[in-house]
């Protein structure tokens, strides 16, 4: 492997500018390059630039080759910024990962426009107002932003009641112990979690947060306490446009499609 792979992306930038004003030429030598590439890499810079000079190329065919080392580099540094490990649970010293409960309050503090909500289990009572409610209450003070939630509503096992019965139930449920606020986010489900029959039945168990459709969630998490404090939960954090778009089109053409239906408050 070459060295010059092995340089940060300044000192790529720093060594090629020192190239094209010729402050350093063939043939390369260790005093001529201390002062723009790490020391203990210098001797094998040094040997890398004559071989290069060798076989022809001129200091300003180095100097182009070190800038598209140097663009790539920072593209694969914006990349990596772009996605996040998310965790809930039990940490190891020196974790990367970012805790559920902290990003999803800050994805609703920061958005603007949108938020889309997925989950297969939501809690109820003081666990679930203090998940919603910074987002309840934002939604009270900014009546442009739109707030749907896409929940599982399932059939108890062995209940036979009507699904209006149990739609019902659950309208009054979310309404008195889940959401705080003033206004009530649109909340879909899907049909099939309220079948009888077994060979038909399905549930929807995805679970994520679109933000403003740019910052995607992607997460093992219910909207519970326990999945946001103490679960061992891991999830991904992607600040990519194409991708939170794409999600929140696969629901939209559910909906669309009645394959997903709006509850009615």
């Amino acid at each position: 492997m070459s060295p010059l792979l092995k340089l940060s992306r300044p000192a790529l930038v720093g060594l090629a500018a020192a190239l094209e004003t010729g402050r350093i030429h063939a043939p390369y030598s260790v005093p001529a390059l201390e002062s723009h590439v790490p020391k203990g890499l210098c001797r094998a810079i040094v040997d890398e630039l004559n071989r290069l000079s060798a076989i022809g190329s001129s200091p300003a065919h180095i100097a182009y080759t070190l800038h598209l080392l140097a663009t790539e580099r920072a593209t694969a540094q914006q990349r990596h910024d772009r996605v996040e490990l998310v965790w809930t649970g039990q940490e190891i010293a020196g974790s990367l990962s970012r805790d559920t409960a902290v990003v999803v309050r800050e994805l609703f503090n920061t958005a603007k426009r949108s938020v889309l909500i997925s989950s297969f289990a939501i809690d109820r009572g003081e666990k679930a107002h203090a998940l919603f409610e910074g987002l309840a209450s934002r939604m009270d003070t900014n009546p442009s932003l739109r707030v749907r939630m896409f929940l599982n509503v399932q059939r108890p096992h062995g209940n036979d009641e009507p699904e209006t019965v149990l739609l019902k139930r659950f309208i009054d449920i979310f309404r008195k112990d889940t959401w705080a606020g003033n206004r009530l986010p649109e909340v879909f489900y899907d049909p099939r979690a309220l079948e009888k029959g077994t060979k038909t039945k399905a549930c929807l168990h995805a679970k994520c947060v679109v933000v403003d459709e740019e910052r995607l969630l992607v997460t093992s998490a219910n909207f519970t306490e326990a999945a946001h404090e103490r679960n061992i939960e891991a999830g991904v954090l992607l600040a990519d446009l194409a991708v939170a778009k794409a999600v929140c089109s696969q629901f939209e053409n559910l909906v669309t499609r009645s394959k997903l239906k709006q509850i009615d408050f």
